[in-house]
């Protein structure tokens, strides 16, 4: 059995935003991908609301520097056959960096951790998959429409640069919007619907990527 590490942020972890809490397990997409797969690969979930790509964020207590934590998460679940890498919409918040251009770099920067791990003699380097987030939409969200400003138009441009760089890297790449959008009842997060599509849209993905 193969098994996959999902590193995200609050898409991944599965954010309500109708009730601000977490959708049901089953309507995930790292479960939802587990599912499609069959049995044949394990899911391990990793999403942390407010993670970003390579930026530190000291507004709460946890840490969210994607680059700081990720070592520690290949190391506790080595070893893995492939890491899924949903990260960015964080990143431009405008006092993070306000720009999709660095949220590639911060990506670039992900997967050249995976890659180049100390993994040990004998074992395989996880394949790679970059996937883009769904574009932040509209929103009349007291807090996070505020938070977000220009996100709408910088979340359009994901797609492009994280494609480019992923060509670049020679690592598969998904764009999660043209399968899943985000709700406008606070412009970024995805109801149920949404994140079970990008679940269901990486079945095919995950499956030819490694020989399921």
């Amino acid at each position: 059995m193969k098994t996959i590490l999902c590193y995200g942020d609050s898409l991944t972890y599965g954010t309500n935003a109708e009730t601000e809490g977490r959708h049901r397990f089953e309507d995930r997409w790292p479960s939802v991908l587990e599912a499609g797969l069959g049995g044949k690969a394990r899911i391990i979930a990793e999403g942390l609301g407010g993670r970003t790509t390579v930026f530190d964020d000291s507004f709460t207590p946890a840490d969210l520097n994607g680059a700081r934590i990720l070592p520690t998460l290949i190391k506790s679940h080595a070893p893995l056959d492939c890491v899924i890498i949903m990260l960015g919409t964080n990143d431009i918040k405008p006092f993070i960096s306000g720009s999709a251009v660095a949220s590639a770099w911060g990506m670039n920067r992900l997967v050249e951790i995976v890659r180049s791990y100390p993994y040990g003699d004998g074992v395989e380097v996880p394949e790679v998959i970059m996937v883009s987030p769904p574009h932040c939409v509209p929103s009349t969200h007291v807090d996070l429409e505020p938070l977000f400003e220009g996100g709408v138009a910088e979340s359009k441009l994901f797609a492009p640069h994280y494609g480019r760089i992923a060509n670049q890297l020679g690592c598969t790449f998904f764009d999660a919007a043209t399968v899943a959008e985000a709700t406008p009842i606070d412009g970024v997060h995805l109801d149920a619907a949404n994140t079970r599509a990008i679940g269901v849209a990486l079945v095919p993905v995950v499956a030819e990527l490694l020989g399921l």
